[in-house]
């Protein structure tokens, strides 16, 4: 399994209305120290895709995307679909995050 498909499978594995950091992605998918990789894999993924991408943010609880812009709102939009409390583009994750 290559490193997109890994990264792909701990994707697929978060459940709805949790997040994890793209640090804890990469590690989780054993590409430890990788979260700009984990990055990079998410942003090639194309519009229509099924996976979680959403449910992914920085390490600071905060969403990736500048706010305001297009990505910015779809994700957070998600995020709130789900039932992820989303405060001036920040999530608790203390309360919303995932620890497998």
């Amino acid at each position: 399994m290559n490193s997109k498909e890994k990264i792909y499978a701990v994707l697929n594995m978060i459940p709805a209305g949790k997040v994890i950091s793209y640090g804890q992605l990469a590690s989780l998918a054993g590409l430890p120290r990788a979260a700009r990789l984990a990055g990079a894999i998410l942003g090639q993924l194309p519009k229509d895709t099924s996976l979680p991408w959403h449910r992914v943010i920085k390490a600071n609880g905060r969403i990736a995307f500048d706010e305001g812009s297009p990505a910015f709102k779809r994700q957070k939009q998600r995020l709130l679909d789900e039932g992820i409390a989303v405060a001036d583009g920040r999530i608790k994750l203390s309360q919303f995050g995932w620890h497998p």
